[in-house]
């Protein structure tokens, strides 16, 4: 079987790859037309992020048995055309969940204790107690939109704060355990202090934090969003937080992470977020440890190994 790994990958692949006698072509340097022009060789092709696999590109693979997405989301990948194509579509959500949740509940205690901010009032000489007394995590109901391997994940993380943790999920059922109540979105929108977001991008989540969500919850809230930036409007963001419907937000992820390549629009909202004291931005990090950079090769490789 031949691979072709058309994105930069942990070195730890290479060695999992050649115990199980697959060949492989490892180009992370390719971009798009050089991943259509040299598809047609591969049986397997290894992606990250930086590519859209639409019709066009998968038309080229004419061999192609399998993608591997090293990472959770799969939004870059019209499933639609691989379906048709009889293609299988692995993705590696087990290999961050662990990591992203340690992202979320460390960004979420940050924001709670005005840790960023006292940080860079002590290095200026600013000995300010007070204006930095935090909130407690204690007691807070906290409510997960989504609830796959990274919500499961977080509201394992919460159960040691006195969490009350509902969870949401539209393509599940049954999915309450020890960690979460199983609940609506109306009941989280509701009774929510923390709303965090843990779904794939789709038609359906595309800016499902608007102004209209905003304003049906029923209380002021923490806004948590470690999945895909288009799921959250930022000028809707930037009004909660003006008005205080949103007490603060935790954002590592952007409507437009191409942050120099804003519109002007996208620039006033950022500009906003980035010098407010409420919010904890992060550069898409979620996830990327250096643990999960090699576990996230091992879930793929198993998942392939076992469907072979």
């Amino acid at each position: 079987m031949k691979i072709l790994i058309a994105d930069s990958m942990h070195p730890s692949l290479f060695n999992m790859l050649e115990t199980r006698g697959w060949e492989y072509a490892y180009h992370p340097e390719y971009r798009r037309e050089d991943i259509k022009a040299a598809l047609q060789e591969y049986e397997g092709l290894f992606i990250r992020s930086k590519t859209l696999l639409d019709q066009e590109l998968l038309a080229a693979g004419k061999k192609l048995r399998f993608i591997a997405r090293a990472g959770a989301g799969l939004d870059l990948i019209d499933l639609k055309v691989v379906e048709d194509m009889q293609v299988e579509v692995f993705h590696a959500g087990k290999g961050n969940r662990d990591a992203v949740a340690e992202q979320a509940l460390g960004m979420l205690l940050s924001l709670f204790n005005n840790l960023l901010k006292a940080d860079r009032e002590v290095r200026q000489g600013i000995w300010d107690r007070e204006g930095n007394r935090g909130i407690e995590l204690m007691g807070k109901t906290v409510g997960l939109i989504g609830y796959g391997n990274n919500g499961s994940a977080t509201a394992k993380r919460l159960s040691g704060f006195g969490c009350e943790v509902l969870a949401y999920d539209k393509y599940r059922d049954h999915y309450g355990d020890q960690y979460a109540a199983e609940s609506s979105m109306e009941e989280i929108m509701e009774k929510a202090d923390i709303i965090s977001l843990h779904v794939p991008l789709t038609d359906l989540s595309r800016y499902l934090i608007d102004d209209d969500f905003i304003e049906k919850c029923a209380k002021p809230f923490f806004l948590m969003n470690l999945s895909r930036g288009e799921i959250v409007k930022l000028d809707s963001v930037v009004k909660g937080l003006q008005s205080g419907k949103i007490r603060g937000a935790c954002l590592d992820v952007l409507e437009n992470e191409k942050i120099n390549k804003l519109t002007p629009s996208q620039q006033d909202a950022f500009d906003y977020l980035r010098t407010s004291n409420n919010v904890v931005l992060t550069p898409h990090i979620g996830g990327w440890t250096h643990e999960s950079y090699v576990r996230i090769n091992e879930v793929l490789v198993q998942q392939i190994e076992e469907w072979l």
